[in-house]
C-alpha cells in the first residue's frame, strides 16, 4: 500500500468502557469464576468482592503485587489511591487495550489479576505522577521493584499515552528521556535504550499507534513515526519515517504498513512474508 494512502485515523479503538461499566463486567465475571471454580472463590472475594469500586481494588491488587517487608500492602496502596480518577481511566484503558489486542486475554477478569504488562504498567504511571511532583526517591523506589518483581524496567521520568499495551511484559527496558505515545503496542524483550556514549536527551521517542515487535532494540535519540512497525529481532539506530515498516541489524525499511494503526492490528509479519 502507498504510505501516502494510509490514514492513521481511520482504524480506531473500539468505544473504552467507563470505570462503572468495566467494575459491573469484573464482579459479573468473578461470579461465574468462583461458581465454576470453587477453590478461587476466597481470590474473588478479596480481589473484587469486598470492594466498593474500582480505584480501592485495583490499589489494593497492585500493593500486594510490590509488597515487602520494609514496604508494606498498606502504604503501597495509599499511594495507588492517591493517583486519583485520572490514574484510573488511564487504567481502564491500558487494560481494554490489553483485551483487545491479547487473543489470550478471554475477559476482563483475567486482565485485571494476571497481566503484569499491566500491573508494570499501571506501577509506571504512579512513579511517573511522583516524579513529576518532585518525589523523586519514591518513585525511583517502585521502578526498581517494579523491575525487580516484573521484570519491566521503565525510567518514571517517561511520559506515556492512553491505550499502551505491553504483552508478556519480560525483559522491558525503557530509558529516562524516552516518551511513548497513545495506542502503542510493545511486546517482549524491547528496549528502548541510549547508545552508551550519549547525555542528556538520548532516548527513543514513540509516536502514536507505533507496534514494537519481540525483541526489537531502539537506541538513541531517535524519531518513530506515528503508525510503524519495527520487526522481531531488529535494531533500529535511525528515525523512522510514519507508517514505515522497519527490520533488520541494523533495521532499515522493508515496506510500508498495510494496517491504519500496526499496534491495533498486532501483525509482527513483514513484507514478503506469511
Amino acid at each position: 500500500m502507498d504510505r501516502a494512502a494510509i490514514d492513521i485515523g481511520a482504524e480506531v479503538a473500539e468505544p473504552t468502557p467507563s470505570p462503572a461499566e468495566l467494575w459491573a463486567a469484573l464482579r459479573a465475571e468473578a461470579a461465574e469464576a468462583a461458581a465454576a471454580e470453587p477453590v478461587l472463590r476466597g481470590l474473588m472475594e478479596l480481589a473484587i468482592v469486598r470492594h466498593a469500586a474500582p480505584l480501592p481494588a485495583l490499589a489494593a491488587l497492585l500493593a500486594g503485587r510490590l509488597a515487602e517487608p520494609l514496604m508494606p500492602a498498606e502504604r503501597l496502596e495509599d499511594l495507588v489511591r492517591e493517583a486519583g480518577p485520572d490514574f484510573l481511566h488511564l487504567a481502564v484503558a491500558d487494560m481494554a487495550a490489553t483485551r483487545r489486542r491479547d487473543p489470550a486475554a478471554r475477559g476482563w477478569l483475567p486482565t485485571f489479576l494476571y497481566y503484569k504488562g499491566f500491573h508494570a504498567l499501571s506501577w509506571h504511571r504512579v512513579a511517573h505522577g511522583l516524579w513529576r511532583d518532585g518525589r523523586h526517591e519514591l518513585a525511583r523506589y517502585l521502578q526498581n521493584r517494579g523491575s525487580l518483581v516484573f521484570g519491566v524496567d521503565i525510567h518514571p521520568a517517561v511520559p506515556v499515552g492512553r491505550g499502551v499495551f505491553i504483552d508478556h511484559a519480560t525483559g522491558v527496558v525503557i530509558g529516562e528521556t524516552a516518551s511513548i505515545g497513545n495506542d502503542v503496542s510493545i511486546l517482549q524483550g524491547v528496549t528502548l535504550g541510549g547508545t552508551g556514549k550519549q547525555r542528556g536527551d538520548r532516548h527513543p521517542k514513540v509516536r502514536d499507534g507505533v507496534l514494537l515487535a519481540a525483541g526489537a532494540k531502539v537506541l538513541g535519540n531517535i524519531v518513530v513515526g506515528r503508525g510503524a512497525k519495527v520487526g522481531a529481532g531488529s535494531v533500529v539506530l535511525a528515525d523512522v519515517p510514519p507508517c514505515a515498516t522497519v527490520a533488520g541489524v541494523p533495521a532499515r525499511v522493508v515496506g510500508w504498513c498495510r494496517d491504519a494503526v500496526p499496534a491495533l492490528a498486532m501483525d509482527q509479519s513483514l513484507p514478503g512474508g506469511n
